[in-house]
């Protein structure tokens, strides 16, 4: 139990006072967002800091990436309002119960060994994408409620205490590391507001946390077969969202820290967390890089940060909104704008001149859809898609063949290179049927037949043969390969002694 929850296992180098600080400062962090998520999404704050309190809990206990931290998020958000506007609160929190056991169901089925398929570009802009998007939410903190620009002393003080935030952030992990540099920023900030007097917007003037203990509760609506089709189109939504903002975040937590996750556990995680989210009156969420980053930053990298934030929040809620309402909001601004600007990839702006066009392509529209857009799953899927086809149509143009007659003049075609549904036109040109000799060698040493396409296009091109009268030797093609010709046993020599075990991807 000691190895699993890396909790007390003092085999381990955890450092106790790093992952309490830094799960406390992350838990100050989660007020805001909680709320503001829960706001897009039409909800009340406490559905968001439940959600919060909830998926952090969980995932820090069960996740598979210790020190990633999970809560209430916008992407979430931005796939249940249209049904909380339309349905109510009942029909969201039976959605988030559904989306995750689809999420569970994922994980038991191995499917986060997919996100192997996201190229690096794909990362790249996803990432940075987020990191606009968490930049430009905090824009809103300096509008009035009425939605106009801060003015006067008022602007002035909110944007001072922002800069003091941010100076810092920066500037305190190059004299110590005692105590976590957002934490001090925070604490430093509350004071000088307070000492001061200083007017500024709070916590408390976006909305009360105070609360109780989240409540059980059964979604209260009828268990129908047509309450289903209406939620689980959003439940396949914010399941796919979650689970790819989940596993792109635990790639990244991997990357910074230099160890590897565990996908498939933390989709269970994921899962496990959504479907008691909905059962306790929170509106489910999944992984936070923002979040995430500002733990690893402040030196995280046990379950136990996540466990004291998702717990200090709990507190906060239940016993300590009066004070946490009087934080101010320009800390937490300042908090998070130093988190957009640390996850946006500046190394990937160098290598615009030395990256393939396409993959700057792939990037650039990742970014744009996911600010634009603010659906992560689509941006993810479209570069994923665009990704594949540039690597079909670049490896579609390596198919070769080289030509030769021997001495008994038999020409000889040995031909290089995959050939799949991408080349199969090519292959087909390298062929003079008209012109070759009575008898013909297809060689495939150096090739792959790789899908049912490929298969076809070689029995295109013998039948060719077969029309005119040549014959035609088919070698080092696999069993499987020789299995699917429709006219294997009358024009097929094969070596089997040299012949390759691969197998053939069969379309369906």
């Amino acid at each position: 139990m000691k190895k699993y929850l890396n909790l007390f296992d003092f085999s381990q180098k955890v450092n106790y006072r790093t992952e309490i600080l830094s799960g406390l400062t992350v838990a100050l962090a989660l007020v805001p967002e909680a709320i503001a998520f829960a706001f897009i999404a039409g909800l009340s704050p406490l559905t968001g800091l439940y959600a919060a309190f909830v998926m952090g809990l969980v995932t820090s206990i069960l996740g598979g990436r210790p020190g990633m931290i999970s809560g209430a998020t916008g992407a979430v958000a931005v796939v249940i309002v249209t049904l909380a506007q339309q349905y109510g609160v009942e029909y969201v929190f039976a959605t988030v119960v559904l989306a995750g056991i689809l999420q569970l169901l994922a994980g038991v089925l191995r499917l986060g060994k997919l996100m192997r398929l996201v190229p690096h570009p794909v990362i790249f802009g996803f990432v940075n994408g987020l990191a606009v998007i968490i930049f430009m939410s905090q824009m809103s903190q300096f509008k009035t409620v009425d939605g106009e620009w801060l003015s006067g002393s008022t602007l002035y003080i909110f944007l001072g205490l922002v800069l003091l935030t941010m100076v810092v952030i920066w500037g305190l992990p190059k004299l110590t590391k005692v105590i976590p540099a957002s934490l001090a920023a925070i604490l430093l900030v509350f004071g000088i507001v307070f000492f001061f007097g200083l007017d500024t917007r709070t916590i408390g003037d976006i909305a009360s946390i105070q609360g109780t203990f989240p409540p059980f509760h059964i979604p209260d609506l009828p268990f129908t077969w047509e309450t289903l089709q209406i939620i689980f189109p959003f439940a396949a939504i914010m399941a796919g969202v979650g689970l790819i903002e989940s596993l792109l975040t635990l790639n990244i937590v991997d990357e910074i820290t230099e160890t590897r996750g565990r996908g498939n556990k933390e989709a269970v995680a994921q899962g496990t967390a959504n479907i008691l989210s909905g059962f306790f009156s929170g509106m489910g969420g999944c992984a936070m890089i923002g979040q995430s980053l500002i733990n690893t930053s402040n030196g995280a990298r046990a379950r136990l940060s996540g466990i004291v934030a998702a717990l200090m929040l709990l507190v906060f809620i239940m016993f300590g909104s009066n004070l946490i309402e009087k934080v101010p909001m320009a800390a937490l601004t300042g908090l998070m704008i130093m988190v957009a600007l640390g996850t946006f990839e500046w190394a990937s702006l160098k290598t615009f001149r030395r990256m393939p066009k396409s993959d700057v392509l792939v990037m650039v529209l990742v970014t744009l859809v996911t600010v634009f857009l603010h659906n992560l799953a689509l941006a993810v899927l479209v570069g994923v898609i665009i990704s594949a086809l540039v690597f079909a149509w670049d490896n579609a143009k390596r198919i070769r063949a080289r030509k030769s007659i021997d001495d008994e003049g038999v020409k000889h075609y040995e031909i290089y290179g995959p050939l799949f549904f991408g080349s199969t036109t090519l292959f087909a040109e390298k062929f003079d049927v008209l012109n070759d000799p009575e008898e013909v060698v297809i060689d495939f040493a150096e090739s792959r037949l790789v899908d049912m396409s490929a298969i076809e296009a070689v029995n295109r091109i013998t039948e060719r043969y077969r029309k005119v009268g040549k014959k035609v030797h088919l070698k080092h093609l696999s069993r499987d390969c020789r299995r699917l010709l429709a006219n294997a046993d009358d024009i097929i020599e094969v070596n089997v002694l040299e012949d390759p075990t691969y197998k053939v991807v069969v379309d369906n």
